[in-house]
């Protein structure tokens, strides 16, 4: 597993400089710098920062590169102001979402990512939607809300205020209604979080863990829901079709959908004895060990890690708890990869014993916040996402090559 900070010797071998230029780079604000552990007076430099800057110098050697891989976990492509991922911890609007998750409320958290401030108060009394929820019917969690978001849209007169803060009441409104879908529920007086709780028989003393798993899925960044949102958003079109465009991405199994075979997956282990050789047999067939490793966090995905410690301090007796962890363990130990928040997700929902799509449910509600909060940093530049595409196919006849 690559480490997050490198030596400076490593630095300067990454780069092709000196150690000088290391230093200047870092006394510029270029590249971060720590003490490393130990009683050497050794620093460590973030490896994101100096990968950053190597794109950037190989970029203007080979621009076309650089373009191609720019949508695959390459160099940034817009300006946001909400979401930093530092390779070993995630931060909303500068506080970091472990913290906010176990010591604030989901209204302040939307507050902070919508309109920069941890103030619940914004979210009292949001104006109620009259829209089927699907009750009674088969269909999946995401055709159920897209549905019922669409009749909203043509219901809501102030669907297309596009200013920050009548936006933000309608985000209010849409988690409210996505809430009762996945409850099949009213929320009435209760939160978001407690109406899941009451209509999911979560106990008392369980409960935050869903308060917490939905801040920490408020928000990451460009993820490819987040950035369809935006590209939606800056057609200038109303938030529901923001948040019916981010359910429609978020549903595919390389996304948010991953949970459904993290469960898959665990199902299947279940049955396996010894469970170590089960995993490790996967491995050696080529298998995917589902919810491990994350391309933005060499160490661990800190959303994993707070929400697997918080299971274990309410559910430490669990036999459901140690089964999931023993498959953590057993990846771990075959792969190198630790559990991402997708893994993280479905041992909430099996621990806790939660409807088979919670573990989409919480992300899809969890993350259209942070869908809103893009939004309406979108609406605020009045621009439109176009990006060019490079031509590669049959040249026109007459065409010069």
């Amino acid at each position: 597993m690559s480490s997050p900070w490198l030596s400076a010797d490593e630095a300067a071998a990454l780069l092709g400089i000196t150690r000088a230029t290391l230093y200047a780079y870092v006394s510029r604000g270029f590249v971060r710098s720590q003490a490393t552990a130990g009683p050497s007076r050794a620093r460590g430099y973030a490896r994101e920062d100096l990968d950053r800057l190597r794109r950037r110098k190989e970029g203007r050697r080979r621009p076309d590169e650089v373009a191609a891989g720019a949508l695959q976990w390459g160099v940034p492509v817009l300006e946001s102001a909400i979401t930093l991922i530092d390779g070993e911890r995630l931060f909303y609007r500068g506080h970091e979402a472990v913290t906010l998750a176990r010591s604030r409320s989901l209204e302040a958290v939307a507050a902070l990512i919508w309109l920069g401030r941890l103030d619940a108060t914004i979210a009292a009394a949001p104006r109620r939607l009259r829209v089927a929820r699907g009750r009674g019917t088969d269909l999946p969690f995401v055709s159920r809300a897209q549905s019922a978001l669409a009749e909203a849209a043509a219901h809501d007169p102030l669907a297309l205020d596009l200013r920050p803060g009548h936006v933000a009441q309608c985000g209010w409104r849409i988690l409210h209604l996505l809430t009762t879908i996945a409850a099949d529920a009213a929320t009435g007086a209760h939160t978001v979080d407690e109406t899941l709780a009451r209509a999911w028989r979560v106990r008392s003393a369980q409960a935050p863990l869903l308060r917490r798993a939905l801040i920490l899925c408020a928000d990451h960044e460009l993820n490819v829901s987040s950035f369809t949102a935006r590209c939606v958003a800056s057609a200038g079109s109303n938030p529901y079709a923001v948040v019916i465009a981010g359910l429609a991405a978020l549903e595919g199994p390389r996304h948010g959908g991953a949970s459904a075979r993290v469960g898959a997956m665990l199902a299947s282990l279940r049955r396996a004895r010894p469970l170590r050789r089960a995993v490790a047999e996967r491995v050696r067939r080529g298998e995917r060990i589902d919810g491990f490793g994350h391309p933005l966090y060499p160490a661990g995905d800190p959303r994993a890690v707070a929400l697997l410690e918080d299971l274990g301090a309410c559910c430490g007796n669990s036999s459901e708890l140690r089964f999931v962890l023993e498959v953590a363990d057993a990846a771990r130990t075959a792969t190198g990869d630790e559990p991402n928040l997708d893994f993280a997700l479905t041992a909430v929902a099996h621990v806790l014993r939660l409807p088979p799509q919670a573990p989409l449910m919480l992300f899809a509600i969890g993350r259209t916040i942070g869908w809103i909060g893009h939004a309406i940093e979108q609406y605020g530049t009045a621009q439109l996402i176009r990006p060019r595409a490079k031509y590669v196919g049959v040249q026109p006849s007459g065409a010069s090559a």
